[in-house]
């Protein structure tokens, strides 16, 4: 039986963390905003990396 939480860091979390990862890309390239940038692509690479740290971490 899995632990409970699983569902919330292997699906949830990284769909919001992409999801605004991807909004914060394209608002950052559109105005010219380098922190805004920065701030998507490290939202999105978080989106990647998460589950598979925090997973590891529970399992």
């Amino acid at each position: 039986m899995a632990i409970v939480g699983t569902t919330i860091f292997s699906h949830i979390l990284p769909v919001i963390f992409g999801f605004f990862g991807i909004v914060m890309i394209i608002s950052g390239s559109l105005e010219k905003s380098n922190s805004k940038l920065a701030l998507g692509v490290i939202l999105f690479i978080m989106a990647c990396v998460f589950p598979y740290i925090i997973l590891s971490v529970l399992i």
